[in-house]
């Protein structure tokens, strides 16, 4: 037999070993056992056959006894591969934070901070949802450009925030509407001014400047004397900006309709004073 194919079968076998151990139920001898290497070995053929969960265990033990090596940092560095690879991405991103604090001069830990990013980007909610994490995913994105500015990620990660972003300005967007759907003007006149001091770029400015000249002649027509005057006179002057700002708008006729109504109101005050 020749030497090449000598060696063949010397490496064959102990694997082979090993995938039968793991096949009939050694796994369990293996995680109880002392042989870290046979621990290590088993570990990355689990992780290799996208037995991620049962290859996590092991790795765990292997960090645990050997942080400062080679092995144990590739452990710790697959134990968040693993959970990213079974969508876990709060502990995944755990694990990839934790490791760039632990290995911060590793080949992996640009990797590793940006995959810490991504989890937070994946545990990002609808809209609808309270929006803590896709807060934390954006200063996550932000922390990766400011740490790799010359990253070649750094255009993704600029657009993944962009998108991030406008789900924060959907929340807000919806949250208008949903005052103005209820006919609560006061809310819908305060929120859409806020939304358009937070948004002044927003694709839906338009449409925000009229609910808000739309919601400050409700809120003027419905008030009480003493401060109906005030409140038409403030209406007028949001008209004259909607207009300023959008004089092509599709809302024009709208607002004209309603700026002849808050005339015609304040010439009724100034005539019964």
């Amino acid at each position: 037999m020749s030497e090449k194919i000598m060696k063949s079968v010397s490496s064959f076998f102990p694997i082979l070993g090993i995938m039968i151990l793991v096949s009939c139920s050694g796994y369990n001898k293996i995680v109880k056992g002392d042989d870290y290497q046979v621990k290590f070995d088993t570990a990355n053929q689990l992780f290799d056959k996208g037995q991620f969960i049962r290859s996590i265990t092991l790795y765990e033990q292997i960090y645990q006894k050997m942080p400062k090596t080679g092995e144990g940092e590739l452990a710790y560095y697959r134990i968040a591969k693993a959970y990213y690879a079974e969508k876990d991405y709060y502990m995944a991103g755990y694990y990839f934070g934790a490791y760039t604090q632990r290995y911060p001069y590793s080949p992996k830990a640009q990797e590793a901070l940006f995959l810490s990013a991504m989890c937070s980007v994946y545990n990002s909610p609808a809209s609808s949802l309270d929006q803590n994490d896709t807060e934390l995913a954006i200063n996550n994105l932000q922390q990766f450009i400011d740490t790799y500015p010359q990253s070649e990620l750094v255009d993704s990660c600029n657009n993944v925030m962009d998108e991030l972003r406008f789900k924060l300005e959907k929340k807000d967007y919806d949250a208008v509407k949903q005052y103005v759907k209820t006919q609560n003007y006061r809310a819908a006149v305060t929120t859409s001014m806020t939304f358009m001091s937070d948004y002044p770029r927003s694709r839906f400015s338009e449409e925000m400047g009229y609910i808000l000249l739309d919601n400050s002649y409700s809120l003027a027509i419905n008030s009480i004397d003493s401060k109906k005057k005030e409140r038409i006179e403030q209406a007028i002057e949001r008209y004259r900006t909607f207009v300023a700002d959008f004089p092509e708008s599709s809302y024009k006729k709208s607002a004209d309709r309603i700026s002849d109504e808050l005339n015609k109101e304040l010439q009724k005050i100034e005539l019964n004073k």
